[in-house]
C-alpha cells in the first residue's frame, strides 16, 4: 500500500515536468525557421554582391566611354582594323576589371574583336567563367536625340532622334555572367526565383572631337 501511495505521488510530478519541458518544441521551431533564415542570409549576401559588381561595371563602362569620346574621331575612317579610340576604351575597361579582381574570362585583346558592325566593336570571352561570360560593346557612332533621350540599351543601339537634333557620342556596355545562389536556396521554400543571368552596365559620353 505504501508503494502504491508513493507511485501515485511521483507520477503527477513526472507528468508536470514533461509538460513543462519545451525543448522538443524549440527544435521543431528551429527546423521550421532554418530554411527561411538561410534564404534571408544568402539573399542579403547575393544581392549585395550583385549590386557591388554592378557598380564596378558601371564605373568601368563610364571611364571607357569618356576616354574614347575624348579621342579624335578621325581614326574612325582609318583603314586599320581597330581604331585607336576603340583600343583605348577597351584597355580602360579591361584594366578596370583586373584592378577590381574581376575575371576577364580570357577575353580577346583589343586588336581582335569578336564581331564588328559599322562603328560598333564587340568583344566576347567565355573561358573560366559561368555561362554567358563577359561581353564588352563599344559603339563610337552612338547617336541619340538632344532632348528626351533614354538610358542606353545593353547592346548600345543608337536611339532615333525623332526629328530632333542628333547628338553623336560613344557608348560602352559590359555584360557579365553572375551565378546567383539565391535561386537555389529559394527552392528550399518550394519557390522558384527568376533572376537575370548577367549583370549589365552601359554608359554614354558625347564625342568631343
Amino acid at each position: 500500500m505504501t508503494r502504491f501511495f508513493h507511485l501515485r505521488t511521483w507520477l503527477p510530478g513526472l507528468a508536470g515536468r514533461g509538460w513543462r519541458d519545451d525543448r522538443a518544441a524549440q527544435l521543431v521551431e528551429f527546423a521550421v525557421s532554418l530554411p527561411l533564415l538561410v534564404v534571408f542570409v544568402v539573399g542579403i549576401f547575393d544581392f549585395s554582391n550583385a549590386f557591388t559588381l554592378k557598380q564596378k561595371l558601371t564605373n568601368a563602362a563610364r571611364d571607357g566611354a569618356r576616354v574614347a569620346a575624348a579621342d579624335p574621331a578621325s581614326d574612325l575612317s582609318s583603314p586599320i582594323p581597330v581604331p585607336a579610340s576603340v583600343i583605348d576604351a577597351f584597355q580602360v575597361v579591361h584594366n578596370n576589371l583586373l584592378a577590381n579582381n574581376i575575371n576577364d574570362c580570357s577575353i580577346p585583346n583589343a586588336n581582335a574583336p569578336t564581331t564588328t558592325s559599322g562603328l560598333t566593336w564587340t568583344y566576347t570571352g567565355t573561358a573560366n567563367c559561368p555561362p554567358g561570360g563577359l561581353t564588352i560593346i563599344i559603339n563610337r557612332g552612338y547617336y541619340f536625340p538632344a532632348t528626351g533621350a533614354t538610358l542606353p540599351s545593353v547592346n548600345c543601339t543608337s536611339q532615333s532622334p525623332g526629328g530632333l537634333t542628333a547628338v553623336i557620342g560613344t557608348c560602352v556596355s559590359i555584360q557579365y555572367a553572375y551565378p546567383w545562389r539565391f535561386g537555389k536556396v529559394a527552392s528550399l521554400l518550394g519557390s522558384a526565383a527568376s533572376l537575370p543571368t548577367q549583370v549589365t552596365a552601359a554608359a554614354v559620353a558625347m564625342n568631343e572631337n
